[in-house]
């Protein structure tokens, strides 16, 4: 087999065999396929898809191209997903609420991709943490702790790694089926009981209508219980940031914010969801509701963010951040109000907008190789709904140079639409498939 042939394929609107699916994935895990044929690869199954059955192949041929975890617990090993959204920082609230429940959380993540943010990007903002451990040390933080938020190591879907890099700077990044391998070669390769999909739909997220988001839950979820994965996809809308903020330490302060009490907010509703299907599939709950309950019972009364305190100790972090925090975080240095032009409703917010204005600050990547600052972003970033009136604020830049402010500035006032109705809001939780 070979790359030329593999993609002349691809080119001609051919489905690889599984045989091919899987040379491609060793090819990309150990070198012997190159950038330009992995970027081809990619923008070849980004323009033309594959088939269901070639879809379930490539994705187990990623997950195969390095180790699958095995693990020995008194518990189930769960874990949770989501396909990128602005202002999405459940991660960091979900996983130590669900160890306080009873279950192992091994979540391996990713770095921003696109217009979203990663979760690794949010984590690292706090000073000292490492999210690259290796299977011997992410085995004892999540037996010690319950959960670990961390990256893939080296032989953890290799393949993927490469490929994921490749996506984010070639344009692929929207692809039914690229999409789908990326995620659950790497949630398959951590040997998981069961795993809860979070597909976000809206401006903010690659998914942008109910029809879409409908067609990635349903191959996900076809995908991983193929691979006897136990898994139920709920569709959340991102016609919004989850969070008032954009930005990795602007982000981590919010999830602080309701881990301490002083917060709320849709993000809690969205992780109680989560949680709840997690934790009645793995039979630590009777039925959903009861799974969300205790979800949010974690939240509330301060396990989730003793759990939290003690992961991030066992990744380098400050022992003291949960009761410090604000002193820990970095802070930009030019921090300037966005004003409402007018009177009125904010009746559509563009999330990939704001998103991107989050790149363009140094809080994501163009290339592979940019560095991303971790203060900078948006605060304060006006709901849907809300009634303001002319200069009232809209959102809060915070930037490393004034000209950075300045374009993010126009970016936010491009993406808010004020309106003299109030429009009305999408419900958070829209669907669950699987």
């Amino acid at each position: 087999m070979n790359a030329r042939a593999i993609l002349a394929k691809l080119r001609h609107k051919q489905t690889p065999t599984r045989a091919e699916l899987a040379w491609m994935a060793q090819g990309l895990a150990d070198g012997a396929v190159s950038d330009a044929q992995a970027g081809a690869f990619a923008m070849g199954v980004c323009l033309n898809g594959l088939s269901d059955v070639g879809r379930v192949a490539l994705t187990l041929a990623m997950r195969d191209s390095g180790r699958v975890l095995k693990w020995n617990l008194d518990g189930p090993v769960l874990d949770k997903h989501s396909t990128g959204g602005v202002g999405d920082c459940v991660s960091l609230l979900l996983a130590p609420a669900l160890a306080a429940c009873g279950a192992y959380v091994p979540m391996i993540s990713g770095r921003g991709l696109g217009h979203t943010g990663g979760t690794l990007d949010k984590l690292e903002a706090i000073p000292g943490v490492t999210t690259q451990l290796t299977e011997t040390q992410l085995k004892a933080v999540v037996g010690q702790v319950g959960c670990a938020i961390v990256g893939a190591t080296a032989d953890i879907a290799p393949a993927d790694r490469r490929l994921y890099a490749v996506r984010d700077v070639s344009s692929t990044v929207d692809s039914l089926d690229l999409i789908t391998a990326s995620i659950l070669s790497k949630k398959l390769a951590a040997g998981l009981d069961g795993l809860v999909l979070d597909v976000k739909i809206g401006s903010g997220a690659f998914m942008k209508t109910v029809a879409e988001g409908q067609a990635l839950a349903e191959a996900l979820t076809k995908t991983a219980n193929a691979a006897k994965c136990r898994t139920t996809a709920v569709i959340s809308d991102m016609s919004q940031p989850l969070v008032p903020s954009l930005g990795n330490a602007l982000e981590v302060a919010e999830v602080m914010r309701i881990l301490t009490g002083s917060g709320r907010g849709p993000i809690v509703d969205v992780a109680a969801a989560l949680g709840g299907v997690l934790l009645a599939n793995a039979g630590l709950a009777q039925d959903v509701q009861e799974g969300a309950d205790a979800v949010v019972h974690a939240i509330r009364k301060g396990y989730a963010a003793e759990r939290f305190a003690r992961m991030l100790s066992a990744l380098g972090g400050p022992v003291n951040f949960v009761e410090n925090w604000q002193r820990f975080l970095p802070e930009a240095t030019v921090i300037r109000q966005v004003s409402a032009p007018h009177d009125g409703y904010v009746a559509k917010i563009n999330g990939e907008a704001l998103g991107w204005a989050v790149v363009d600050l140094g809080g994501g990547r163009m290339k592979q190789e940019d560095p991303v600052n971790p203060a900078v972003g948006l605060s304060d970033v006006a709901r849907l709904g809300t009634q303001v009136k002319r200069g009232q604020v809209l959102a809060v830049v915070h930037a490393v140079r004034s000209d950075q402010a300045d374009r993010a500035a126009e970016a936010v006032l491009g993406a808010m639409t004020l309106s003299g109705s109030r429009p009305k809001v999408p419900e958070q939780i829209i669907e669950r498939i699987g």
